[in-house]
């Protein structure tokens, strides 16, 4: 579904990508963990077109999207839910997940305001607080609401960026149930997360990436086992 191919991305003279691949296939949960400045989110904005590779190529459901605008590839079905939430803060909740229908192949109201009542279904309290200002939600009601959002534009494969960030505990766990849920719902998620203990817990497979590089890769359960990640990742 999605095919990452040999890229690398550059701020300034720094080298924040080197030659990175991975791929995930439809219906997979595939998360990108390691450790801050590794270069997790770098690859997430290059896939999302917010940042350009200098070379490779990268291709979502046979479109080569490597040189496309953001808008462009949402329009594809692919969406990101970015680190640290980045709710409209001035908008209701309401607004928010409208602004994310804004390139939803929904064709009426009526087919957006379904959309809408999926996510007040899988959220109830963002229907709780519909008529709220998104700024004045803690911050695991504005990481729902993000990924509600995203969920408007009737992704085929969802980005999530450091879902976990700042979160409780609980939250925590209330926000990877739903990324359970959305993947069971038949959405693909890419999932980039420094907590890998649960980032693997809920994938089907993993990608290390260590100061740019991809250094390991395999199936979720094995990297749990594996000794080189217990040490570096999962404090064990």
């Amino acid at each position: 579904m999605l095919s990452v191919n040999d890229i690398n991305v550059y701020y300034g003279v720094i080298h924040a990508l080197k030659g990175v691949s991975f791929h995930v296939k439809e219906g997979e949960i595939v998360s990108l963990i390691g450790a801050n400045g590794a270069g997790k989110t770098t690859a997430m904005h290059t896939i999302s077109g917010l940042l350009r590779s200098k070379t490779g190529d990268i291709s979502f459901m046979g479109h080569n999207i490597s040189k496309a605008e953001p808008h462009k590839i949402v329009r594809f079905g692919l969406a990101q839910v970015p680190e640290g939430r980045r709710v409209f803060s001035s908008l209701t909740v309401q607004e928010n997940l409208e602004m994310g229908a804004f390139v939803s192949p929904a064709k009426n109201s009526r087919e957006i305001a379904d959309d809408l009542g999926l996510v007040f279904k899988r959220f109830p309290r963002l229907k709780e607080r519909k008529r709220q200002q998104a700024g004045t939600l803690s911050g695991g009601e504005q990481q729902m609401l993000s990924i509600g959002r995203a969920l408007m534009s009737r992704p085929k494969m969802l980005l999530l960026d450091e879902p976990s960030m700042g979160l409780s505990p609980i939250l925590v766990q209330e926000i990877f149930g739903c990324i359970k849920e959305v993947s069971q719902s038949g959405t693909t998620v890419l999932l980039v997360e420094q907590n890998a203990r649960m980032a693997l817990s809920i994938s089907n497979r993993a990608y290390v990436l260590e100061t740019g590089k991809v250094i390991l890769e395999g199936n979720s359960s094995d990297l749990l086992d594996n000794e080189q990640v217990r040490r570096a990742y999962l404090g064990a």
